[in-house]
């Protein structure tokens, strides 16, 4: 297992499959952080129930942004442009997650909830990383992960008054619970990833997707449960197992 801890400048001296490896995940993670105001800000920015909450869509969409800014530039530092990514149609997004829209209140209450989430679980691979300039920018204190912090405990904080109002609203937020989590989960990838096991070989990941994917799952079940929503299938309708 690779355990050097790696500066820009020593990034010529490196294997190539560790270079190769390095821009494929900058460049996905800037995607990822782009992706998610691309989701929701032309819908939700101006139909937020309440002014605060609309103070909150879109200072949640400038941290978002701000953090694809800084995962920019780490990719830029190693010769990956990542400017496309700006203007790039939602349908072309890395992850399936990011491909649609976010159109109601309850999709991106439990969008923070759960795939903001799913999101911290990625950047904690990060902090301790072979890649030293990607790993400070997630090891403590991280503005990035404080950030992101915010974001799950805002939707979480939402999902849980939605669905306390019982009725129809509790009926929306459990259709919307049933898409992002399975969505969540396929997220986290294929259990038996080649990819993902060479990320861990470079030291560029520390948990397998099935590890990541079960603490997940051990953390929000019992977050779903004490909202009296019904636990999705975590099987059903998902894509990468």
């Amino acid at each position: 297992m690779f355990s050097d801890r790696v500066e820009q400048n020593d990034l010529p001296k490196q294997h190539p499959e560790y270079l190769d490896l390095l821009r494929r995940v900058l460049a996905i993670q800037a995607d990822c952080e782009i992706g998610g105001p691309h989701l929701y800000v032309d819908a939700m920015l101006p139909t937020a129930p309440t002014q605060i909450d609309q103070l909150v869509v879109a200072r949640t969409a400038a941290e978002e942004i701000d953090h694809f800014r800084k995962f920019a530039r780490l990719a830029g530092d190693i010769g990956v442009d990542t400017s496309y990514i700006l203007s790039r149609p939602n349908q072309e997004r890395y992850l399936e997650a990011f491909r649609g829209l976010i159109t109601t209140w309850e999709d991106f209450a439990v969008f923070g909830f759960l795939i903001d989430r799913v999101g911290k679980y990625q950047l904690e691979e990060f902090a301790g990383c072979t890649y030293a300039p990607l790993s400070r920018l997630l090891e403590h204190p991280s503005r990035v992960m404080d950030e992101e912090a915010g974001h799950i405990d805002f939707g979480t904080t939402r999902t849980a008054e939605m669905a306390a109002r019982g009725g129809d609203a509790r009926d929306r937020v459990q259709k919307a619970v049933n898409f992002w989590y399975t969505t969540g989960l396929d997220m986290f990838g294929r259990s038996e990833s080649h990819r993902a096991e060479r990320y861990r070989h470079w030291g560029l990941k520390r948990r397998t997707n099935a590890e990541a994917r079960r603490e997940f799952i051990a953390e929000v079940n019992p977050l779903i449960e004490a909202m009296r929503l019904e636990v999705p299938d975590p099987v059903a309708g998902r894509k990468y197992l």
